[in-house]
């Protein structure tokens, strides 16, 4: 992997507001905070914050990916000619490092062997040809009913991003034209910086990077190739989704640069209540009422489930209330496995008995009182 100019001169750590030493779910949270409040959709026609945000980028690119974190982390200290040369003691003495080469045991290059890491930019490949940029990932909202979220759904998301001009095919050239090799450039996309030992390149800020010009841009991108649409993207919801979990569709982000794969779009999942039944992870819930006398005497209750038929739950005499039945295997199923129905039945008390009613009550209650009074006794 080739370092770029850009890793020596920019503190991708500052620009993103955290240490050197912080954690990849740091970093993440750090970048995706940041390119929310700059991104070009927040802040239209505002230059300075779309500039900001693909600084963020930029250095989200470097240190979110493992590999070229550690690679950059190692060669941003040999940056300084202290490093490099050893100073006049030890390095290649006090004639100055331009134009000579340094030959190694082998017989090889050290430039050579070098150019792999101090050569082409992060925007360059090593034949000078613009490396591929993965798209911009995107976010959306799905709200969902509980019964779709227990069974699962397919259903649909709009978002608003760049995709590929639909007038001129991605081409950014009008019609009956096509782009051409880019003169300052030659067509390679980048420009060398040649500075002694060491060779830079940068993107060519002609062509931006591409290697070709548009003379006659198309009028709906003007000569992007990318414009700004409503789309509907299909998401599958698995069976089981839970309320705020996040599902991934890779590749359905914004679109990559030079041939490089699309972001993904991550769809954050709004799960609706229920009138009757609750959730705990995999199992459901529901509330059943029963009278003093089914919970003295027992009873069966007929319990409603969310799909298919009711059932019928068998309620042993003596049960107090708020006691909870477990029916196995009638809760939620999803790909972690089946969970379970949980019944709690709840003794409801009369609160405007009629005289009836009371009268019995009464008669219950100085029979108890009795039964109370000749236990004590005995």
């Amino acid at each position: 992997m080739a370092a770029s100019r850009e890793w020596f001169e920019k503190d991708f750590y500052k620009i993103l507001g955290v240490a050197a030493e912080a954690d990849p779910k740091a970093i993440t949270s750090a970048y995706r905070k940041l390119a929310r409040q700059y991104h070009p959709d927040a802040n239209p026609g505002d230059e300075q914050a779309e500039e900001r945000f693909k600084e963020l980028s930029s250095a989200y690119d470097v240190l979110g990916d493992p590999e070229k974190r550690q690679e950059y982390d190692e060669v941003r200290p040999m940056a300084s000619p202290g490093h490099l040369f050893g100073g006049a003691a030890g390095g290649f003495g006090g004639r100055g490092h331009g134009g000579f080469r340094v030959r190694t045991d082998d017989g090889g290059d050290l430039g050579d062997m070098l150019s792999g890491l101090f050569g082409p930019s992060s925007s360059g490949g090593r034949d000078g040809k613009v490396s591929p940029l993965r798209g911009h990932d995107l976010e959306a909202e799905l709200h969902l009913s509980f019964l779709d979220a227990v069974v699962g759904a397919t259903t649909a998301v709009n978002v608003v991003s760049l995709v590929g001009c639909a007038t001129c095919a991605g081409s950014g050239a009008a019609a009956g034209t096509t782009p051409v090799a880019c003169g300052r450039c030659a067509g390679r996309g980048v420009l060398d910086d040649n500075q002694g030992f060491f060779s830079f390149s940068q993107p060519c800020p002609s062509c931006r990077g591409s290697g070709s010009e548009v003379t006659h841009p198309c009028s709906t991108c003007s000569g992007s190739g990318l414009e700004r649409r409503p789309r509907e993207v299909r998401v599958r919801v698995p069976a089981g989704v839970e309320d705020a979990q996040r599902i991934r569709l890779t590749g359905r982000g914004e679109p990559g640069r030079a041939s490089a794969p699309a972001g993904d779009l991550l769809v954050t999942v709004h799960v609706a209540t229920h009138e009757q039944f609750g959730r705990r992870g995999r199992d459901l819930t529901v509330t059943m009422p029963i009278s003093y006398p089914e919970a003295v005497l027992g009873t069966e209750l007929e319990v409603p489930v969310l799909t298919g038929n009711a059932l019928t739950l068998r309620v042993p005499a003596g049960t107090r209330s708020g006691r909870t039945f477990r029916v196995r295997g009638r809760g939620i199923e999803s790909r972690q496995g089946i969970g379970h129905l949980l019944v709690t039945v709840e003794i409801i008390v009369p609160t405007n008995p009629s005289a009836h009613e009371r009268k019995l009550l009464e008669d219950l209650a100085r029979l108890g009182t009795a039964e109370f009074a000749d236990r004590s006794e005995s």
